[in-house]
């Protein structure tokens, strides 16, 4: 028989905690969100060119607002896709 101590498990227990998500325009300052910076704005974009909620990137209320504004910018200006296959 097994002792209380010795009890084995089939996969690994996780002892580490998940990174805490941080909002990046306010970590480093970042005041306006430009909708000529397609670098930038696919950051936020996936693959198919939908947004990334808020609970993925980790932004504030505020800054999700203008990142999806400069988004919308940026395809209606024919910057960025609005639907594609592989954006990245």
């Amino acid at each position: 028989m097994a002792k209380a101590n010795e009890i084995k498990y089939l996969t690994a227990i996780k002892n580490d905690k998940p990174k805490k998500k941080f909002c990046r325009f306010k970590k480093y300052g970042i005041r306006y969100v430009d909708y000529k910076d397609i670098e930038f704005l696919k950051k936020f974009v996936n693959d198919q060119g939908k947004l990334f909620p808020r609970r993925l990137t980790g932004n504030s209320l505020k800054f999700q607002r203008k990142v999806s504004d400069a988004v919308k910018k940026a395809r209606q200006m024919a910057l960025l896709p609005f639907v594609t296959d592989l954006l990245k």
